[in-house]
């Protein structure tokens, strides 16, 4: 009944990884490549997360 007031998770990961990738290009930029990399890394587990999360949603429906 209440499900309309609960939050996306996959909207809120979506937001984080797309503010790590900005991070890891402004890092980039800047000359820092072991920043970059262990942003990029992070980022992309943030995206696995994304990605199981949306393949458990389909399975549900």
């Amino acid at each position: 009944m209440f499900s309309i007031f609960k939050r996306d998770p996959i909207k809120k990961l979506t937001k984080a990884y797309e503010a790590k990738l900005e991070q890891a290009m402004h890092a980039q930029r800047n000359g820092d490549i072991r920043s970059y990399g262990s942003i990029t890394a992070e980022a992309e587990a943030i995206n696995d997360q994304i990605t199981a999360l949306k393949s458990a949603k389909e399975l549900q429906q």
